[in-house]
């Protein structure tokens, strides 16, 4: 089965003729086309309230309020978009690509191209969430060592004990209280901060 089969597509067009035979493309390859916006106003709170798999936005020129749109859904509810545009403007297309597009494609609509390019838009999606994903683990993981080393050297402080019977300290304490290491430093730490 193709990345693009049975998909849920929000289509944003303007043009009414143009989204007419996009949604005709869409359906003949599969695809579901759940709602045609003919702006970007609401997209984002249309895109939380319809679950599109992927957005289809086709526009002479991304404007500033498609592109905060855009920068939103990102944000709150990560899709891949593919947006065609007429304007070739490098700085357009930074733009949209940072707002969150993940495919830009210049020079019109042609409706042969449309499977390939949600195939690669799906897959740049994917590929993007996944960085994004190691990226927020491996900022976590550093918080949270911060967080247990810092309640270690309360710890090696109050208790006058070195790092390592520290650390057996909290880890004890943690599989007592059935918590996570990191959870009872925490509390540690939020404890001796409201006591000054």
């Amino acid at each position: 089965m193709s990345e693009t089969e049975n998909l849920k597509i929000l289509l944003v067009d303007e043009n009414r003729g143009r989204s007419a035979i996009l949604e005709r493309a869409l359906v003949d390859n599969g695809q579901q086309v759940i709602a045609i916006l003919d702006s970007g106003e609401n997209l984002s709170a249309q895109v939380a309230a319809l679950q599109p798999d992927v957005i289809i936005i086709d526009l002479e020129s991304p404007d500033r309020d498609i592109l905060e749109q855009m920068h939103t859904i990102s944000r709150d509810n990560p899709r891949p978009v593919v947006m065609f545009s007429d304007d070739n403007d490098n700085n357009s297309i930074t733009q949209a690509i940072v707002a969150g597009v993940s495919a830009y494609v210049v020079d019109g609509l042609n409706d042969k191209r449309i499977k390939p390019l949600m195939d690669v838009a799906i897959a740049r999606f994917r590929e993007y969430q996944a960085l994004k994903d190691e990226l927020t683990l491996v900022k976590n993981t550093l918080e949270e060592r911060k967080i247990i080393e810092r309640a270690k050297g309360i710890i090696m402080k109050r208790k006058d004990c070195d790092e390592e019977s520290a650390y057996q300290l909290l880890r004890k304490t943690a599989m007592g209280s059935n918590q996570r290491v990191v959870d009872v430093a925490r509390n540690l730490i939020s404890s001796l901060e409201l006591l000054g």
